[in-house]
């Protein structure tokens, strides 16, 4: 619909805008994120291949320039003589043909009407939020260092130490600055909630840094300000805690401050991060904000296709679907699109199997407590556990990888 009717968090027209973090997450080998990704990636999943082609130096984590993953997203979909791409919006679903409702974050209040309506259920909420971005020539090299944890750069080598290389620039306090900067982030004005009578309800991966710091004041040194693995130049030292900025594009012209989502008002933004060193000057290209997102009951409403069980031909997909994450809303919306078409052409829907993370993550979203049902992420807790497990954690991983990897061979050409 954009850019005909804009959300409170979209700027741009273009397809695929990603409103928060530019990470898709680790890229580790054998990690749980890293599975989901290569079990994309075996399907030919078209996001995955355009983040590769887009990615920027970020350690393990697969980063993209946001702006050229979107323009090149949209230029894929305009270019496919197979689609056509209506700028409107929807705000009904028909009863006949496939649809895949992937509406996420930021749905119509029309079309989450409709969606309430067909589903007779009421909409659920959680509020998410994005960390600010600064202008890459407005932070004091002079005192923010360029480092990645423990020495590691995108390729996985050491950087041997170098003050210079490394992915991350970061910035370093000392227990005097980090004391007043707690001090002065839990008396900023914070934005009120979108809806007066509404409570939030953070998911927990996205607190913003305000309510990280109302648990303890060391908390945010141990979460997103932690120090370990980085040594300031300057001192020779470990910092008290510290604040990494993660390149936003591949010319390196701006940076966003990792894991610093918030809700402050605007000027009370530029006036706590300022005081983070090395952002004394900073230039904000875009302040940190909270926006309200919609998901559905899904373990009340869908099957592990990701069917509506009351109407199968409506499929859910991605964010509103109640998955957490870039990769995650792309595996749901590969799921959703292969067992669309699978109905239109009226062929067998097949689910993936459980040991693949893709199947894990559609059980997941189908089979949760419905009276407790929260945003989920990737992780091996959600896989089939292996009998007898390994004792080694690094083996149990490994091996849970291999099965799900052979799992998803079986499933694509066993009924062939």
């Amino acid at each position: 619909m954009r850019p005909l009717l804009q959300t409170p968090a979209h700027k741009t027209a273009l397809l695929a805008e990603l409103v928060c973090s530019n990470s898709l997450k680790t890229e580790q080998e054998n990690s749980a994120p890293w599975l989901l990704k290569e079990e994309l990636r075996r399907l030919d999943s078209l996001l995955i291949g355009v983040a590769a082609r887009t990615r920027v130096p970020a350690g393990h984590a697969l980063t993209v320039d946001r702006d050229l993953f979107a323009a090149e997203v949209t230029h894929l979909i305009e270019a496919d003589q197979a689609i056509e791409l209506r700028r409107e919006e929807v705000t009904k679903l028909e009863d006949s043909g496939a649809w895949i409702v992937a509406t996420g974050p930021l749905t119509s209040d029309a079309l989450a009407r409709e969606i309430a309506r067909i589903t007779g259920a009421e909409r659920l909420f959680f509020y998410d939020s994005i960390s600010p971005i600064v202008d890459a020539e407005s932070v004091d090299q002079a005192i923010a260092f360029r480092a990645s944890r423990y020495g590691k750069s995108l390729d996985g080598d050491p950087s041997n130490g170098s003050a210079s290389s490394g992915d991350y620039l970061n910035c370093p306090f000392d227990k005097d600055q980090y004391e007043a900067f707690v001090d002065a982030l839990l008396a900023a004005a914070s934005v009120p909630a979108h809806i007066e009578q509404d409570h939030p309800q953070y998911f927990e991966a996205c607190l913003p840094i305000e309510e990280i710091a109302r648990r303890g004041r060391d908390t945010l040194r141990f979460g997103p300000m932690k120090p370990v693995g980085l040594v300031d130049p300057r001192t020779g030292r470990r910092p008290y805690a510290v604040v990494q900025l993660r390149q936003e594009d591949a010319r390196a012209g701006s940076y966003n401050l990792v894991g610093f989502q918030n809700h402050m008002r605007f000027g009370e933004q530029a006036r706590v991060l300022r005081m983070i060193p090395g952002l004394e000057r900073a230039e904000f290209l875009r302040y940190g904000q909270v926006h309200r997102n919609t998901y559905i009951n899904a373990p009340a409403l869908l099957a592990p296709t990701l069917q509506l069980r009351s109407s199968p031909h409506i499929f859910f997909a991605g964010q509103i679907s109640g998955v957490e994450g870039y990769v995650e809303s792309i595996a749901t919306g590969l799921v959703a699109g292969r067992a669309a078409m699978a109905l239109e052409n009226g062929e067998t829907i097949r689910a993936f199997p459980r040991e693949t993370a893709l199947g894990s993550l559609s059980a997941s979203v189908s089979a949760a407590d419905p009276n407790h049902y929260q945003p989920a992420n990737i992780t091996f807790d959600l896989l089939p556990k292996l009998d007898p497990p390994p004792r080694d954690r690094k083996q149990r991983q490994r091996e849970v990888c291999r099965r799900a990897l052979a799992a998803l061979e079986e499933h694509l050409y066993s009924h062939v």
